[in-house]
């Protein structure tokens, strides 16, 4: 990852509705909720929540699948996964395994086929 997709990641995570629709996406799964019934779980208008989901779309935090004219999303924990290993990169000074505690709890355990894989997490695996 490098420094302009990190600086997007984080101004799309860097607003409060954003950052509520990406929690909202952790916590359903590898199931995901539809793009109207987020507006509904959290109150939003229909049309901003769509804007808000483009953002992270954008910034690749989350995933989105059409199921006839509704569109699914789903946290892309394997964009997530790139960010916090971009801001962990140089982590504890050349000591990772100070950051194992770190990177276990935010491990992803869906698999590859729900998109988010476990995979090395550059200069900090260990």
């Amino acid at each position: 990852m490098d420094k302009s997709v990190a600086l997007s990641a984080l101004a799309a995570l860097g607003q409060g509705t954003r950052l509520d629709i990406f929690r909202l996406l952790v916590r359903a799964g590898h199931e995901g909720v539809p793009a109207t019934e987020i507006a509904v779980r959290l109150g939003t208008i229909q049309n901003t929540t769509s804007a808000h989901l483009k953002a992270l779309l954008y910034a690749g935090l989350v995933s989105a699948e059409r199921d006839g004219r509704t569109v699914r999303y789903t946290a892309d924990m394997t964009g997530f996964r790139d960010l916090l290993a971009y801001l962990m990169e140089d982590c504890c000074n050349g000591a990772p395994e100070l950051c194992r505690p770190v990177i276990d709890a935010v491990t992803c355990d869906c698999g590859p086929a729900k998109g988010c894989a476990p995979k090395e997490i550059g200069a900090i695996a260990t």
